[in-house]
């Protein structure tokens, strides 16, 4: 039995790399996301590949946004890859499109709450109403799950609070800035350990560079799966 709560973000140069990565991962890892970096060098064609001939669960991260008609279209579009998870921005309108636009299929919608390299600073100036992030995060979770998201996507520090919301009985947590313990934080400015993300509330941890940045991603994948476990 595939252990999928690790999702492998492919978030490498290029298509090659993630094709290459995943072979190295092989049944270590069951699924992987591919982000909007590598949409426009080949992204969906690798999703594409990984899951009809490598039997991979994807998720397309893409974070959607824009006027209800086209977010649905979009989806619409996006369920012919079969893939499994979509994330869009988490404001109703949106979501609500979303959901339209992938019913008839299986695959589920993500809502972003805040990025997770965010800060109050980057909210006030995006002229995102003042007040404490954990809740601004908490009171965009339960509108998208209200507006019907089958998840969310929230940071480790959020996913105990977002977790013991009223809406949020079998919705999906997937929970990006993990890093293995001693792990270099990039560009995350929220993080936690798998063991403690999952422990948290999370269903899904998302983790990238301290698994395709390692001498040896094999042993790192096989390493953050036995935290977890």
């Amino acid at each position: 039995m595939h252990d999928d709560r690790l999702i492998v973000a492919l978030d490498v140069p290029n298509v090659l790399q993630g094709l290459e990565l995943a072979q190295q991962l092989g049944d270590a890892v069951s699924f992987y996301k591919v982000g909007l970096g590598m949409l426009t060098s080949g992204g969906l064609a690798l999703a594409n590949e990984l899951k009809q001939d490598h039997g991979k669960r994807i998720f397309l991260d893409m974070k959607l946004f824009d006027i209800g008609a086209t977010v649905e279209a979009a989806v619409r579009g996006f369920t012919q890859f079969d893939v499994d998870f979509l994330t869009v921005h988490g404001d109703p309108h949106v979501v609500r499109a979303a959901k339209e636009g992938a019913s008839g299929s299986e695959m589920k919608i993500l809502a972003v709450t805040i990025l997770t390299s965010l800060d109050r600073a980057d909210l006030d100036a995006g002229l995102i109403k003042p007040g404490d992030m954990g809740e601004l995060v908490l009171e965009r979770a339960a509108a998208a799950f209200d507006g019907g998201a089958d998840g969310v996507i929230a940071s480790p520090q959020e996913a105990s609070l977002i977790r013991a919301l009223p809406q949020a009985a079998d919705k999906l947590i997937v929970t990006p800035g993990v890093r293995p313990a001693g792990a270099a934080l990039g560009d995350q400015k929220r993080v936690a350990t798998p063991r403690q993300a999952i422990a948290d509330g999370a269903d899904h941890i998302v983790v990238g560079r301290p698994i395709w940045q390692a001498a040896d991603p094999r042993g790192a994948a096989m390493q953050i799966l036995a935290d977890i476990n």
